[in-house]
């Protein structure tokens, strides 16, 4: 063996020594046990934020499903005062109370004022289609009608009424729809 050969083997066997005066394999040694020990700090880390997400589901959904099951609390809370002047009407005519149509005209006229207010109030309008354009998307046409004195595709009548919930069609009106008159297409006919 030469010099330089034996001089390398002492190196292998002798351990370098780094600034704090620790051998390479102790160093080693506490970086693994430092990862370990932020592996477990990140692992227990997770699992709290899991559990957390977990319970803040569960309370969202008891939450959301509360919401949806008394949504219509508000509405009812509104309408109960106009149930129980049905009542009392009723009450009214079966105990020979009300005995002339004008009272009971009057007092149906009242309590549809107080239904159409709640309505209102809600955001319920109707909608005003008579006399303008056919829109398929707010009105359902169920008949065409021929009318020489109108422009065809016009609502001629409403049937049942269209309303909205705020901005949004709940109803589509139900209408007839003006047509061209038949003599305009038999004579439009015969021309060609």
């Amino acid at each position: 063996m030469s010099k330089n050969d034996k001089h390398k083997e002492e190196k292998k066997e002798i351990k370098i020594k780094d600034a704090n005066g620790k051998s390479g394999e102790n160093k080693e040694a506490d970086e693994i046990n430092k990862l370990k020990i932020e592996l477990e700090t990140y692992k227990d880390t997770l699992l709290r934020k899991a559990a957390e997400f977990e319970n803040y589901k569960k309370r969202t959904e008891g939450e959301i499903s509360s919401y949806i099951k008394y949504a219509s609390e508000h509405l009812i809370k509104a309408l109960i005062p106009v149930y129980d002047d049905f009542s009392r009407s009723l009450d009214s005519v079966e105990k020979g109370e009300t005995k002339d149509f004008e009272t009971l005209k009057k007092g149906m006229e009242l309590i549809f004022s107080k239904f159409e207010s709640v309505l209102k109030n809600e955001g319920l309008k109707e909608m005003e289609v008579l006399g303008k354009e056919f829109d398929v998307n707010l009105c359902d046409a169920l008949l065409q009608v021929p009318k020489a004195d109108i422009k065809p595709h016009t609502v001629i009548d409403v049937v049942e009424k269209g309303y909205f919930l705020k901005d949004k069609v709940i109803k589509h009106a139900k209408v007839l729809v003006s047509a061209e008159a038949a003599e305009e297409k038999t004579g439009e006919a015969n021309n060609d």
